[in-house]
């Protein structure tokens, strides 16, 4: 049966913010990995830590590309374009 409610169920909700993560990590890694020859040192090791799916970061690192997956859900909300 599906929901009568026009909201999103949390566990859907939730998916989406993953989704949206995820999307966000393979963009960082398309980016980074386009500049990373005129990046040195500890922070082109770190960047090339994070050069692995988005199953496998850290939860810290998953965060991260969480902070901007809401946002954009967040834009989403104000343009009405989702509930």
């Amino acid at each position: 049966m599906k929901p009568t409610t026009k909201t999103r169920p949390p566990r859907a909700a939730d998916d989406l913010i993953e989704d949206l993560a995820e999307i966000e990590h393979e963009q960082w890694v398309h980016w980074s990995q386009a500049v990373a020859g005129k990046v040195t040192g500890p922070t082109r090791e770190e960047w090339e830590r994070s050069w692995v799916a988005y199953a496998d970061l850290t939860d810290d690192l998953k965060e991260a590309d969480r902070v901007w997956a809401r946002k954009v859900i967040k834009l989403l909300h104000r343009r009405n374009l989702i509930p």
